[in-house]
């Protein structure tokens, strides 16, 4: 079966023939004073025609500095207005956007700076001693530039003109790096169209127009805040309330004071309001009735954190699913709520979605498999390996997520779990989802992932690793008994693990595979 499911959402937005130039380029002639972004860090805003003059400004200089049509441009800095003046002047300019992780260190960033051939790197000061370290360790010349925190690229830098013609819709236009938690990470690759395809994505599915504005906390080295809150204004139109990163305590405000209507964040994030005590404050004196909706991407979102946050806060919260590869969204929950199913990211929308065969052998449910994609929002190649090209789309050209799920008649995808990431016990398969479900039902927990650890006699069993509520105590009888009601005694955690906090990427993910190699093999930690 496959879900196109395009009944359920508005009409995608006719991107055919379109750059991310042309659209820039329309907008700020058609409403060349409207804002497309707000800065609150630095009280400032952008308008469209300041991102076209900044773009073209950035145009010059990269010209002026030999820095050719299609080659890299690395940018390593916090969320703010340079940040969104490079990541879409590159493109502007015919260049590739590369937007590294500033919480990857200094070596994963040397070898991301040496494999995508970078000349030049910008970054800003509080980032220029990793950046100086890395590009000293990187095997190769780069030019760095370092910019001032709140820095308007809107400068002269002389009349040079640059001799390449524009970009066309597929043409690359940006460079991701994956998480790479295990080995190297990959460049992936998207073009003009499957960046904006993305774009159109999200604005059908989450009915956007010009009078809309977006709350954008996560990193724009992520390509939820690239394409979800970036791309998908573009597209539609309308504008992005940017600071430089996620507070807990500032977040309702910064919603409320810039009037935003609807916001995306990732489960973590979701968690860290529902446990603050000071988030409702905003919240409850009324001061959010501009906002429509909240999204959730990234990572599944357990049914009782969804709950919880709907009837504290009554913000609805539309669950969703995209990855790097498919420049964000595949799969989204309509608008209404009558229409949502809590614990399914949704339907496809823009694209094709199947179930395809299961890539794990035995012990898989009755119409499971993975998770697979076809549509315009697909990646264009990893760079510079087409083996795991080759490897990540099958024969007919559908992209494998490496996500297991099922799909009802309705054509709501649930998620069961990662490939990579299943618990074989004794061989049989456990997906860490269903025990996280569980976990985060039980008073007091923030945040929790299950992961395998070895066994003599199973093979793989499994560890809970948990972080409580701050002030909350938890005993660890008490959850493992709740978990041995909820769960039955094989799925149920051999062991807890209580932690400060949990690894995550630059999106606020929890990284499952990295907590699996640091805790493998300790034994249970009681509190």
């Amino acid at each position: 079966m496959v879900s196109s499911a395009a009944s359920r959402f508005d009409p995608l937005p006719d991107i055919t023939g379109l750059t991310v130039r042309t659209i820039i380029d329309k907008g700020a002639a058609d409403h060349p004073d409207r804002v497309f972004a707000v800065f609150p860090d630095a009280d400032a805003i952008l308008t469209w025609s300041d991102l076209k003059r900044s773009a073209l400004r950035l145009t010059a200089w990269l010209t002026e500095s030999g820095v050719s049509a299609g080659e890299p441009v690395g940018v390593l800095m916090d969320n703010g207005r340079a940040a969104l003046q490079l990541f879409l002047g590159c493109m502007y300019a015919g260049r590739l956007s590369a937007m590294f992780n500033p919480a990857a260190g200094a070596h994963s960033l040397a070898y991301v700076i040496e494999h995508s051939a970078s000349t030049v790197l910008y970054t800003d000061e509080d980032h220029a001693d990793m950046a100086s370290a890395a590009v000293a360790a990187a095997r190769q010349n780069i030019r760095l530039m370092i910019l001032g925190r709140d820095t308007d690229l809107d400068e002269p830098t002389g009349d040079a003109v640059d001799p390449s013609p524009p970009p066309r819709p597929d043409d690359d236009a940006l460079l991701i790096y994956t998480s790479g938690t295990t080995g190297h990470p990959k460049g992936v690759i998207h073009t003009h169209a499957s960046l904006l395809a993305g774009g159109a994505n999200t604005t059908a599915a989450h009915s956007l127009g010009s009078d809309d504005r977006a709350l954008c906390v996560l990193p724009l080295c992520h390509i939820n805040g690239q394409v979800v809150t970036v791309m998908a204004p573009l597209v539609s139109g309308s504008s992005v309330v940017m600071p430089r990163r996620f507070s807990v305590n500032r977040f309702w405000e910064w919603t409320a004071t810039e009037r935003c209507t609807w916001f995306s964040v990732v489960p973590t994030i979701i968690s860290y309001l529902l446990g603050s005590e000071d988030s409702s404050a905003w919240s409850t004196a009324g001061q959010l009735k501009t906002l429509r909706f909240g999204r959730s991407a990234s990572a599944p979102l357990p049914p009782a954190v969804h709950e919880a946050f709907v009837e504290r806060f009554d913000i609805p919260i539309v669950e969703t699913m995209g990855i790097t590869e498919t420049a964000a969204q595949v799969l989204s929950n309509p608008l209404d709520p009558q229409a949502q199913r809590i614990g399914s990211p949704g339907l496809a929308c823009g694209n094709e979605v199947r179930i395809g065969s299961t890539r794990v052998g035995k012990s898989a449910e009755a119409g499971e498999g993975e998770i697979e994609v076809r549509g315009p929002n697909l990646m264009r190649c990893y760079l510079d390996d087409p083996v795991a090209t080759k490897e990540a789309f099958t024969a007919d050209g559908w992209y494998r997520t490496g996500d297991l799920g099922r799909m009802d008649g309705e054509g709501y995808v649930y998620v069961t779990g990662r490939i990579k990431e299943l618990i074989i016990k004794g061989g049989e398969n456990i997906s860490p989802r269903e025990i996280d479900d569980v976990l985060y039902r039980y008073p007091g927990v923030l945040e929790a992932a299950a992961v395998a650890v070895p066994d003599q006699d199973y093979g793989e069993d499994i560890l809970a690793c948990v972080v409580v509520v701050p002030g909350s105590q938890i005993k660890e009888d008490a959850l493992r008994a709740f978990c041995l009601e909820e769960l039955g005694a094989f799925k149920s955690p051999r062991s807890f693990l209580f932690m400060d906090s949990l690894p995550k990427g630059p999106s606020g993910k929890i990284q499952r595979r990295k907590l699996s190699s640091d805790v493998s093999g300790q034994n249970s930690v009681g509190i």
